[in-house]
């Protein structure tokens, strides 16, 4: 009797690839979502969850992002200084204008795991604001998302 062993893949085995992901008019959550999967390396079949075997991912244009309803005005971003009565407070609206890569950044990293494979993983994430990035030497290809545009009004 043929015991099936199961797969683990081995260092030399990993290939990345570089994927480049424009952002302009698609929801925050959707696009979230799908590059984490692509981070995890979700998308590949010798996929395992205590491996980091995902891609690099490129995201340009993340001022572009939009939110559904309210969560323009509604949705607050915290972070603390770690000194009593440091806590600071922002809107998504003046995030966007202030620091629009870390919204992206943000909702990618909170759908990671939180330990050092996490870490790892978020290490793959570029994300800036405008259209240009200095990862032309990477050649990376340019990936249409699943995730709805939201069309603006």
């Amino acid at each position: 009797m043929k015991l099936q062993k199961t797969f683990t893949p081995r260092p030399g085995d990993i290939e990345r690839s570089w994927w480049l992901v424009d952002a302009t008019d698609l929801a925050l959550g959707r696009l979230a979502s799908e590059v984490a999967s692509l981070l995890r390396g979700k998308h590949k079949p010798k996929f395992a969850p205590h491996l980091d075997l995902g891609d690099f991912v490129v995201i340009v244009n993340a001022e572009k992002v939009v939110v559904t309803g309210s969560k323009t005005d509604d949705k607050r971003y915290y972070r603390h200084s770690g000194y009593p009565g440091g806590l600071t407070e922002a809107t998504f609206r003046k995030m966007q204008q202030t620091f629009p890569e870390r919204i992206v950044e943000k909702a990618v990293i909170g759908m990671l795991p939180r330990n050092r494979l996490g870490r790892a993983m978020a290490r793959k994430l570029k994300v800036y604001a405008g259209p240009d990035h200095p990862h032309a030497g990477q050649a990376p290809q340019p990936l249409t998302l699943t995730a709805r545009k939201v069309v603006t009004q």
